[in-house]
């Protein structure tokens, strides 16, 4: 897109009343769990909603867990994904829109070769603004551009800690691996 209003985000500083425009491989990059990161909207700059893209491998997942008081929204936009949430258990494919509200454990395994995800999340109380970025940020690791991180041996406890002072709870381990 070329447009006079492009800026990457999250620009130190900024506001939530601050409008911007990212293209697709703006933002900030993060080499998170195994797998790219990219903060597009952030909560750390007063916004009530955090917007993240992620780009993952076969076989990425997350722990089953459980957010206390972020809602969240997963729309798939290359790929396949397994996603299970309460009584549903599905295959979200590309044009996918899965909801995920606070308080019902969740987690979600990609089974394509790769998949390219947005997830939306919005706290579910006032004041209190998203976090779900922010851990994301908390355990990430800044990356020099949209690129794929080379795997490293992930703590589960550090996992854990950071999803705690988060609002998230982990409840069990992420998926076996697929073939």
């Amino acid at each position: 897109m070329t447009n006079t209003a492009t800026t990457t985000a999250p620009i130190p500083g900024a506001v939530a009343s601050t409008p911007y425009i990212l293209d697709r491989d703006e933002g900030d990059h993060r080499h998170f769990l195994n797998h790219l990161a990219t903060r597009k909207v952030s909560a750390d700059y007063g916004s009530s909603m955090s917007v993240t893209e992620f780009v993952a491998p076969k076989s990425f997942g997350p722990p089953l867990h459980v957010h206390d008081d972020e809602d969240e929204i997963m729309i798939v936009l290359d790929g396949e994904i397994r996603c299970e949430s309460g009584a549903i258990s599905g295959v979200a494919t590309a044009g996918a829109t899965v909801f995920l509200p606070h308080g019902v454990p969740h987690t979600f395994q990609v089974i394509s070769d790769e998949a390219r995800f947005v997830t939306i999340s919005s706290s579910s109380s006032s004041p209190r603004s998203a976090v779900f970025d922010q851990m994301v940020a908390d355990l990430g690791a800044p990356a020099p551009g949209p690129v794929q991180p080379v795997p490293v041996e992930i703590d589960p406890g550090a996992v854990a800690a950071s999803c705690a002072r988060h609002g998230i709870e982990v409840l069990g381990p992420p998926p076996a691996p697929l073939d």
